[in-house]
């Protein structure tokens, strides 16, 4: 017996799923609830499987729709439909963002009403901000749908609801639905509830959606959504596939990846999801021109620590994918490339890091540096993760020397420590941090609570962008890191 006066759209698209047919609803892509799995496991799948059908359909819009920004005669950005999404967004592709207005439905809401009289104005104005931004829409406290991950999705070539949550009898599943008696089911089901807490959203909401009112799709947008989701799923690593031939009757949720690795991916889009909307806030709030000076620091720190927290979440989503034998086929443009820009705008950042942990950092450069051949943006993460780390591991009034050589054929980066006593004594030991193993890819430093990339993930991560990472402990010195990157032979080369 349902236990709220509103289905959730897990109920609304199970209950139309008999009635189904050609664009009807999905529970699985791998079955996530085959005899003999764990909790976990089940668990894991379903998530993958919306983490890959989210994938498909930005693959899906992006084909789709004209992304070019174009204005009406109101002078405004068109759109091309509307997307209602819950707990967190789930578009992340900047130019769909910007043709397709996005509501996000969620419990973590601040309500005005419940504001002392003196800060009403102040709300009504960061409500409006939510609002324009089409950021967030408040759920009642105890509402099920808080439990569930969606996004309804409306353009004038499809409608599409898709749903993580756990059915009746409590099994994890992915769910979706192109049928438009049941795309409509679920906006009304997610009408109501805005109409309990934002009426005046409502309104808005209302003109939106009827110009983009649900549709059926041509059985070829359906086909092609199948295809995108199949070509989505991640690769098993060979070793895998081999054991699948050898055992007829192993299960494919049996050789799925490991499952802290899917676990890790799964948490990194999850974190990174919530944070990308908390920094689209903050710089629309740092757009306005009436804000005073110690508001604007304020939010450009949030702003900060959200870029910094973003861009590792995509490292250990990165170091996840690589695990699964994924990324080393996803097309990594190895270039040449100047070092000299990359440390010129990383330098600042680490020395940064640095210092709100009482330590100093300094970059000894030879006179000319040679052109290396990786990936820049990558490049740039990796080595800023690696240093975020490497401080972590250090006592407070440390110095760290990162001194770049030419090597042969390649350039030598390396991160030399020195501490405080060593300086000082000359006879002191630097003490290696205490770390312990967390499944295959992260590592937890006990007296510092620093989760991390483990250092076997790590030269994972360099190999993949054509550098090789040299991990050594030396007596008064602690860990030396040194980083080798191969110099510019005129040649830009696409790895395969």
């Amino acid at each position: 017996m349902r236990k709220w006066i509103i289905p959730t759209l897990s109920e609304i698209i199970a209950s139309n799923d008999a009635q189904q047919d050609g664009y009807g609803s999905h529970s699985c892509l791998l079955s996530a609830s085959r005899t003999g799995s764990t909790a976990v496991e089940m668990s894991v799948k379903a998530a993958q499987q919306w983490q890959v059908a989210i994938a498909a359909l930005e693959n899906l819009l992006q084909q789709m729709l004209d992304l070019k920004p174009t204005v009406d005669e109101n002078c405004q950005l068109s759109t091309q439909g509307v997307i209602l999404a819950g707990p967190v967004p789930v578009i992340s592709n900047p130019q769909l963002a910007n043709n397709l207005p996005s509501w996000t439905f969620t419990a973590d809401f601040w309500q005005p009403q419940l504001l002392p009289s003196s800060l009403t104005s102040a709300a009504q104005k960061n409500s409006q901000v939510a609002i324009e931004a089409g950021v967030l829409l408040p759920l009642i406290s105890g509402d099920p749908l808080a439990q569930e991950q969606f996004c309804l999705v409306l353009t004038k070539q499809f409608s599409l609801v898709m749903v993580l949550a756990e059915n009746a009898r409590g099994i994890p599943v992915f769910l979706f639905s192109f049928e438009p008696e049941v795309v409509e089911q679920a906006w009304y089901a997610l009408r109501a509830r805005a109409a309990l807490t934002t009426s005046e959203s409502v309104l808005h909401l209302d003109e939106l959606v009827q110009q983009y009112y649900p549709v059926a799709p041509d059985y070829r947008t359906v086909m092609h959504f199948s295809r995108l989701l199949l070509q989505h799923i991640p690769e098993l690593p060979h070793e895998e596939i081999r054991n699948c031939t050898q055992n007829d009757n192993l299960e494919l949720s049996h050789v799925a990846p490991r499952v802290d690795v899917e676990l890790l991916q799964a948490f990194a889009h999850e974190v990174r999801t919530p944070l990308t909307t908390i920094r689209t806030l903050t710089r629309l709030l740092l757009k306005r021109r009436d804000l005073a000076i110690d508001a604007i620091k304020r939010l450009e720190i949030i702003d900060h620590e959200c870029t910094e927290q973003i861009d590792r979440m995509e490292l250990l989503f990165r170091a996840a994918e690589l695990e699964k034998c994924t990324a080393k086929h996803s097309g990594t443009y190895l270039t040449a490339m100047s070092l000299t820009q990359v440390l010129q705008q990383s330098v600042p950042r680490w020395q940064k890091q640095a210092n709100r942990r009482n330590l100093t950092l300094d970059v000894v450069l030879p006179q000319h540096l040679p052109t290396v051949v990786s990936d820049p943006k990558m490049l740039d993460q990796v080595l800023t993760g690696l240093i975020e780390n490497f401080t972590r591991s250090l006592p407070p009034g440390s110095h760290i020397q990162v001194q770049v050589i030419p090597a042969g054929d390649q350039l030598k980066l390396q991160l030399l420590p020195k501490s405080q006593l060593e300086e000082n004594k000359g006879q002191q030991y630097t003490v290696p941090p205490i770390r312990k193993s967390l499944g295959q890819l992260l590592t937890f430093q006990p007296e510092t609570g620093n989760i991390s990339l483990n250092m076997t993930a790590t030269k994972q991560l360099f190999q993949a962008i054509g550098g090789k990472l040299i991990v050594r402990q030396r007596p008064h010195e602690g860990e030396v890191l040194t980083i080798f990157l191969p110099l510019d032979v005129k040649q830009t080369k696409y790895c395969s």
